[in-house]
């Protein structure tokens, strides 16, 4: 007998069995097994796992899960059903009693797709899919119905990601596969653990724990995060534009310190991506968020993610602008600006490219190499010339005051003629004179606009200026004690 006709025994939650009978081979599958087309049942597939060693682990698992089956239905629509979630209908034993894999509903898997590819326009464009942002905001809504229809039951994903989503194009309905892989619960409080998780949805206080120690709290941080990705264009939440260059993180790193860039408070490590329409949510969407990617918050279960995506679903306002667009708030439309944004961005990115061919207003091949030189030497000589021009200046300047004195001496009778008052405003004309003249030499002279060097020039000739006054008036020192 070929390996396609093989015949196992399908056991029943309800305790009855029949003998199936393998079709075609449908899918190598992954580590776990293959998947066959079940040729007893046309709308059936077999999954037979390739280790028949794990028998009694297999066997367990898929008793607790046939004996705790979700709530998520077979959805109708437009003449078709569809099969949301491939949950096991039967177990599979071989003809020496092991448990060797078990059947499931078929789900159509040319209809569906991966859920990543919801989330960038380019793909979305590249396959076809709808254009429209109250899609994704459905795709999110029932993604979430189903993890809450999981959880009520006390079953978690784990390895929840885009990747291990798949949705159907038309509907945006879920379609989940490998079931066999969650975290299920049991009778008697017993677990059956999950075996795989992904970086970039673990959540901060599970890098410490294994998968088979994860739960809920995993589930809810990596459903929160492919709800940010599908309102935000794609963005993960935990992305950005990093503040310095000298510490890039990876998206595990910066979930593990807790980098957060879209809530309440900036975030040290880096900014929002410049893309994201995240202000332009909801409060309470946003705060929801914030409880999920923040130290020490209760995150949002996924019945309140379902609750608040309904709320979202029934309030939507289409953009006028574009229809495909829609917004959340009286804010306006974040696609809009993100658009424009963008539009903005190519044009300054486009001016750049075409200024860069001129040098202030010239064009950069008509300049030659030899007047480029020419005009750097003479640049250059000038540079020299003001720089002597400037110390010879400053030479001028200290030997200037340093013989105030005596050159007031030459006037003194005149000087003290007029008063000491007199003599002040006269000193106070001169330190006003004082600094317009090094300010027109900092003007002139690059080496001038050194400000802690014309301060102390300053400074400088104010010291001067009241030793010619002391001098002048024939003052003693005996003005400068406190005590007569």
């Amino acid at each position: 007998m070929t390996e396609t006709a093989q015949t196992y025994l399908a056991l029943y939650p309800d305790h009855h069995h029949e003998t199936i009978v393998l079709g075609e081979l449908l899918n190598k599958g992954g580590a776990a097994g293959k998947i066959y087309r079940d040729a007893s049942h046309p709308k059936s597939v077999a999954k037979i796992y390739h280790e028949r060693e794990k028998s009694e682990t297999n066997r367990q698992k898929l008793e607790a899960m046939l004996q705790n089956r979700p709530n998520i239905p077979t959805i109708p629509y437009k003449g078709k059903e569809y099969i949301q979630i491939a949950w096991p209908t039967a177990l599979l034993e071989d003809h020496q009693g092991y448990c060797v894999g078990y059947l499931m509903p078929e789900i159509e898997t040319k209809e569906a797709i991966s859920l990543d590819h919801l989330m960038q326009k380019a793909v979305r464009q590249k396959l076809g899919i709808s254009e429209r942002y109250i899609d994704r905001v459905f795709a999110a809504y029932n993604v979430t119905s189903v993890v809450a229809a999981l959880h009520a039951c006390g079953h978690y994903i784990v390895d929840l990601k885009p990747a291990n989503v798949s949705i159907y194009k038309n509907t945006k309905l879920v379609a989940l596969f490998d079931c066999d892989g969650f975290s299920i619960q049991g009778e008697n409080n017993a677990r059956y653990p999950a075996e795989y998780v992904s970086e970039e949805y673990i959540y901060p206080e599970g890098m410490t724990q294994t998968c088979q120690q994860m739960g809920e709290e995993q589930d809810k941080f990596a459903l929160a995060v492919i709800i940010f990705k599908l309102l935000n264009e794609g963005i993960h939440p935990f992305s950005g534009a990093p503040r310095k260059n000298d510490n890039m993180l990876s998206i595990q790193e910066r979930i593990a310190g807790y980098h957060y860039a879209y809530g309440m408070w900036p975030d040290s490590y880096q900014a929002p991506h410049p893309y994201s329409i995240h202000d332009y949510f909801d409060k309470t969407t946003m705060n929801m968020f914030e409880r999920a990617f923040t130290k020490g918050a209760e995150r949002p279960t996924a019945l309140e993610w379902q609750n608040q995506l309904e709320y979202i679903l029934k309030h939507l306002k289409q953009c006028k602008k574009d229809h495909n667009h829609a917004y959340f708030t009286p804010k306006g439309c974040g696609l809009c600006m993100v658009k424009e944004k963008f539009k903005a961005n190519i044009e300054s990115y486009k001016k750049q490219q075409e200024e860069a061919h001129t040098v202030r207003g010239m064009d950069i091949k008509t300049i030659e190499t030899e007047d480029i030189a020419l005009k750097q030497q003479n640049k250059e000589q000038l540079n020299l010339l003001l720089q002597k021009g400037y110390y010879a200046f400053v030479g001028i300047y200290l030997l200037f005051f340093a013989f105030l004195y005596k050159i007031c001496a030459l006037f003194a009778d005149e000087l003290r003629y007029l008063g000491i008052y007199l003599q002040l405003l006269l000193m106070l004309g001169i330190a006003v004179g004082v600094d317009k003249v090094l300010r027109m030499a900092a003007h002139y002279f690059p080496p001038a606009k050194n400000a802690t060097w014309h301060s102390m020039l300053r400074i400088y000739a104010f010291i001067c200026i009241i030793v010619a006054y002391i001098a002048v008036n024939g003052f003693s020192a005996a003005i400068f004690t406190l005590t007569p």
